[in-house]
């Protein structure tokens, strides 16, 4: 059975300089933490058609000593990830949280002031000044649609992964199932491609082979709603610049 997509509108992204891009996403994430916060509770139910605790379940299941928080926000959703792996005696791990929102950052840094196992930088996820096979695990949670340069963020994420190390992600795909919750979805992934919160949407044949593409290998996946949840690991052999989007 064919599903047939709305044409996606061009996102506010499309044809700026990555420089251009960063300064639109910073001003697009704005809001004040608790608008931020709300504002994704709703997109999650209505676009992503998941629950919170299914992704909390699915990220905190990607949580290693020396792991890295792409796209952090206001660290709300990793604060509940590792409150989680404490319920459930899981050992503290040391955190690194990236994201390129000032306004999102300074509610993270808030949040974790106390907690001396996060460290928040602010950065872009497609240019990571941060070392190879650094990193055990990471986590992408809610944004790898959000970014225009998704191929250069999969491939700085495989170089600073150890070998071995594992990739968490959820990605949003093209609003399926019946009317009128595609409609519903497509109006706000709308909505949010002219305000510079999303990129685009994506076809779940594009997305897995964008992972492979820099060398992932895809470990568990499947379609939860609207989004692809996948963990994918970066192969025990490979070499940490494989996946470079660095010269």
């Amino acid at each position: 059975m064919s599903i047939s997509y709305q044409p996606a509108p061009a996102s506010v992204l499309s044809g700026l300089a990555p420089e251009e891009q960063l300064e639109k996403i910073d001003q697009a994430y704005s809001s004040p933490p608790w608008w931020y916060n709300l504002r994704g509770l709703a997109i999650l139910t209505f676009t992503y058609r998941s629950t919170l605790w299914t992704q909390v379940r699915h990220f905190a299941g990607n949580v290693a000593d020396r792991h890295l928080e792409v796209a952090v926000g206001t660290g709300t959703f990793l604060g509940l990830v590792l409150g989680w792996r404490r319920l459930a005696g899981a050992p503290r791990v040391r955190v690194a949280g990236l994201d390129c929102a000032e306004a999102m950052l300074a509610g993270a840094r808030r949040r974790f002031r106390k907690d001396p196992n996060v460290e928040l930088v602010k950065g872009d996820a497609a240019a990571l000044d941060l070392p190879a096979d650094s990193f055990a695990s990471a986590n992408v949670p809610n944004a790898m649609h959000c970014f225009p340069r998704v191929d250069a963020v999969l491939a700085e994420i495989f170089r600073v992964l150890t070998p071995g190390g594992t990739l968490a992600a959820n990605v949003l795909l093209h609003p399926r199932g019946i009317q009128p919750f595609r409609w519903i979805a497509e109006r706000i992934n709308a909505w949010a491609m002219r305000k510079g919160i999303l990129h685009t949407p994506y076809e779940l044949e594009d997305i897995r082979a964008r992972f492979r593409k820099v060398g992932f290998e895809i470990v568990r996946e499947r379609v939860v709603g609207n989004t692809w949840m996948v963990c994918a690991r970066k192969p025990v052999q490979s070499h940490s610049g494989q996946g470079s989007s660095r010269d």
